[in-house]
């Protein structure tokens, strides 16, 4: 009986999680409205991006971490389409994200995809930099630039 392979078990990350895993992976230091240092790292598998941050935003350290990849519930045959993640901080805060990587552009959504708060920036050439903004409701938000560091 030959197997349906859209109920196959996914056996290695998609393309989409493999070009974020690129453009992350590594030791950031980040300026402008927050700053301090963040760090990518893959989960084994490579199905996740682990972020551990180590931030000052507002006069308030910020410690925490996210994972980031796409949901599989339990018994679902596949993992939904998007990329999100969910951010944990010392303060027992959790915040949801959906990251959208398009080429050089990576666009990450407070909550979920098409959110009024999100984060855009551009990787500069040799993709060390990550240049952008997040943008809050009502006009507020900040400048930020990430850059790799090791």
């Amino acid at each position: 009986m030959a197997q349906n392979t859209q109920d196959a078990p996914t056996t290695e990350p998609d393309e989409q999680i493999k070009a974020l895993h690129q453009r992350l992976t590594g030791r950031w230091r980040v300026t402008g409205g927050t700053e301090g240092t963040v760090t990518y790292r893959p989960m084994d598998g490579g199905f996740f991006l682990i972020q551990d941050v180590d931030l000052a935003q507002y006069g308030r350290r910020v410690t925490g971490f996210e994972v980031i990849g796409r949901e599989k519930p339990f018994g679902a045959p596949h993992p939904g389409p998007d990329i999100v993640s969910r951010f944990y901080d010392d303060q027992g805060h959790t915040f949801d994200y959906v990251y959208e990587l398009d080429g050089t552009t990576l666009t990450i959504w407070g909550g979920e995809k098409s959110s009024p708060a999100y984060f855009k920036g551009t990787f500069d050439t040799d993709g060390n930099t990550l240049t952008g903004a997040w943008v809050y409701p009502g006009g507020g938000g900040y400048d930020s630039t990430m850059t790799r560091i090791g």
